[in-house]
């Protein structure tokens, strides 16, 4: 049995050269799932997303959703992209077992928690304020270098990481330090700074954007002192669950994170097209 991909609709363009199209997951020209493969909206025309890749339940476990992911790549070429990328929810254990087999790695992931009831105390001598004018400055110029070295270090070219970097912040901070329902946050041990902290507060829910313990007063304490401030300013503001990211290969966060109770909730993979 011969498994392909037939197109169900005319490849979608854009002038700014974004592709997108839906395909059948065939067997023998019998339709089993769907895929839908498109050109990444951040990262543009060089890189390709699985959107949408299903198999139906009586058609799993014989490899069809291995043939169809390995034909999108395929395609991905014929556009000329690069990369190509997806998003699998934690619980779609399948998935990653088939993007791992396929040769995808972890680039980051996204982690949540339910909130307390009460805000977590802070370490003996430790305060938690809110980030000057002064300080954002050189804050944003360090912030924004470094999450394009990540994205770098990730696969990402460095003219995409720092175009990255720049439209992000603009985006997610446009007052500064006086954007609405963000907490931008400095956290001092015994009256000098240790680190800093990027809330932002949504509906319901808050996502931690960074968190930063400075080289110096690492291995302290002040990572999970940092997570206190930032769910003791959600609650405050209140929220019931509060969000974040992290790399993959950072180990020391994983694991800070793991300990207060985040689990992850989506994984983002990608995989270089040679």
């Amino acid at each position: 049995m011969t498994t392909t991909l037939r197109p169900t609709e005319p490849l979608q363009r854009t002038p700014d050269g974004s592709r997108s199209r839906h395909y059948a997951v065939c067997v023998n020209s019998r339709p089993v799932g769907t895929l839908h493969l498109a050109t990444h909206p951040v990262f543009g025309p060089s890189v390709a997303q699985i959107l949408e890749l299903s198999v139906d339940d009586k058609d799993r476990g014989r490899g069809r959703g291995t043939v169809a992911a390995l034909a999108a790549e395929e395609v991905a070429r014929s556009w000329n992209c690069r990369r190509v990328e997806l998003a699998v929810p934690a619980e779609a254990r399948n998935m990653l077992r088939l993007a791992g087999a396929l040769g995808y790695v972890e680039r980051n992931r996204n982690m949540a928690k339910a909130l307390p009831e009460q805000p977590p105390a802070l370490l003996e001598g430790t305060v938690g304020r809110r980030m000057t004018e002064a300080e954002y400055g050189p804050w944003l110029a360090h912030t924004k270098a470094a999450y394009a070295r990540t994205w770098v270090e990730r696969g990402a070219t460095e003219e995409e990481a720092h175009q990255k970097a720049e439209r992000d912040h603009a985006a997610l901070l446009p007052d500064g330090v006086a954007t609405p329902d963000v907490l931008l946050g400095v956290l001092e041990h015994e009256g000098e700074r240790v680190g800093t902290l990027w809330v932002a507060q949504r509906p319901g829910e808050a996502f931690v954007f960074d968190v930063e313990v400075a080289a110096e007063h690492q291995g302290r304490g002040h990572g999970r002192a940092l997570m206190a401030f930032a769910e003791a300013d959600s609650i405050a503001a209140g929220a019931t669950r509060i969000g974040l990211n992290v790399f993959a290969g950072n180990a020391t966060a994983l694991g800070l994170y793991t300990s207060l109770g985040y689990e992850p909730t989506t994984l983002y993979l990608y995989k270089q097209l040679l």
